[in-house]
């Protein structure tokens, strides 16, 4: 997709002939491409709407378009009366919608990286049984791992899924396949509740995801359910200084 816009030799960018990409896409992956190779860095203006349009050919409604989606994925800020911006590098996360963070990172043009610490199985405590609809010591499955955007962690994933929605989970490589990506596959999700809040993070936490005592941490307790019943419990923790939580209405 990075490479759906092409150089003229008059100075202008056109959007090669692909009839599969929308010309709107094909604008975004300009705007992507140029960040991910450092034209523009992050507060640097980008071309306006006019600008775009004579650059690329297209009508101003196909960039509007472009520009607007890449805003609304806080990839860019725009200011009235004053243009659109490359938004600062920090990464975001939808809360209004599940979203796998590894492809999260693609569409920024980052590199996804992820570490497991553990995975297997694990009795359900009288919390998770009452969050899974369990009897209290039900067999669940479990894995920690750390997700890391070009090298630098930023999320640490405690996850229990239930045996009965995803028999296979313990067979996956979670450092190839995200376990969001495994989950959907086989049970879509039906329901989700997302519980936010800020805390300190204890010893294993810190020290996976290179963070001291004190650092200050979005964690996010989510909840999916499939089939009716309760797929997932998850615990995702974020160090406040490298991530951010956001999501929008229409």
């Amino acid at each position: 997709m990075l490479d759906a816009m092409s150089s003229t030799g008059t100075g202008t960018l056109r959007p090669a002939p692909s009839p599969a990409t929308p010309r709107y896409q094909q604008i975004k992956a300009l705007i992507l491409s140029r960040v991910a190779s450092g034209e523009w860095s992050a507060t640097d203006r980008v071309p306006s709407e006019n600008e775009l349009v004579k650059l690329t050919g297209v009508s101003r409604v196909t960039v509007n378009r472009a520009l607007r989606e890449l805003a609304d994925a806080g990839l860019l800020v725009r200011v009235q009366g004053v243009g659109t911006f490359v938004a600062d590098a920090k990464p975001q996360s939808s809360l209004l919608e599940l979203r796998d963070i590894a492809e999260d990172m693609a569409l920024r043009g980052s590199r996804h990286g992820a570490r497991v610490l553990d995975q297997g199985r694990c009795r359900a405590d009288a919390a998770l049984a009452t969050a899974f609809g369990l009897p209290e010591d039900a067999e669940l499955f479990r894995c920690r791992l750390v997700h890391s955007e070009n090298g630098v962690p930023v999320q640490f994933e405690d996850r229990y899924a239930n045996p009965v929605i995803a028999p296979r989970f313990l067979e996956q490589d979670f450092t190839r396949v995200t376990p969001y990506r495994y989950l959907t596959s086989c049970a879509p999700p039906e329901r989700v509740e997302h519980v936010v809040e800020a805390v300190r993070p204890d010893p294993l936490i810190a020290q996976a995801l290179d963070i001291t005592a004190d650092e200050p941490c979005l964690l996010v307790h989510r909840r999916t359910w499939s089939w009716q019943v309760v797929a997932t419990r998850a615990f995702l923790t974020h160090p406040g200084s490298r991530y951010r939580l956001g999501g929008a209405l229409d």
